[in-house]
């Protein structure tokens, strides 16, 4: 009997430390790419005046919580529309699926999207698109909401990283043109992750 509880103890702590742990180093690389983005003047999206003393975005910290495996649903025979932006530009989407998802216990659904034009370029055929809002927007975090970037699933499920979510454009500079978060994205959880607002 003292045999096997020993090997079941150490079954269970083998399967314990074997666990994989949220890899923070990817958060990092984002964090740092963004910043460099934002930093460099031929690439930064910032006024020219916020531009002079940039040093870095502020970030919420790294989250396991948000970080989360969702299942994925492709939806089909979905007609092209027109993504409401900032300005009059009308941008044709079409959604390409629904993901599924749970965070401390609730249930969540979003919608994903491709960019028409976008996807006909080699670069992006895959590229997914991933809007949303939450109870930080316009507090903690950009008022008009957040984006994520998602590579298209083989399978059934999909790895969703809000701390890598990021502001549009629009929150840094009115000049540019930043599609519009749709009311049936808008989670009702506060999200904790990914980039913070630029100004109080």
């Amino acid at each position: 009997m003292k045999t096997l509880l020993l090997f079941i103890f150490l079954v269970q702590a083998n399967f314990g430390f074997g666990q994989n742990t949220y890899d923070v180093s990817a958060v990092a690389k984002f964090q740092r790419e963004l910043n460099a983005e934002y930093a460099d003047a031929k690439t930064s999206p910032l006024l020219v005046e916020d531009l002079v003393d940039f040093k870095s975005l502020d970030f919420y910290p790294a989250n396991e919580t948000f970080n989360v495996v969702a299942k994925f649903v492709r939806t089909k025979n979905e007609k092209p529309f027109e993504m409401k932006t900032t300005t009059d530009r009308k941008p044709l989407y079409v959604k390409y699926g629904e993901v599924y998802f749970t965070i401390n216990g609730s249930d969540f659904k979003l919608n994903v999207y491709r960019n028409i034009a976008l996807s006909k370029q080699k670069k992006y055929k895959n590229h997914l698109f991933l809007p949303f809002s939450d109870l930080t927007s316009g507090k903690e975090s950009y008022i008009g909401g957040k984006y994520i970037d998602l590579e298209t699933p083989k399978g059934n499920t999909i790895l969703i990283d809000f701390n890598t979510s990021y502001n549009p454009y629009c929150a840094y500079n009115s000049k540019y043109s930043c599609p519009k978060v749709p009311l049936e994205n808008d989670l009702n959880i506060e999200v904790k992750a990914g980039v913070k607002k630029f100004h109080d």
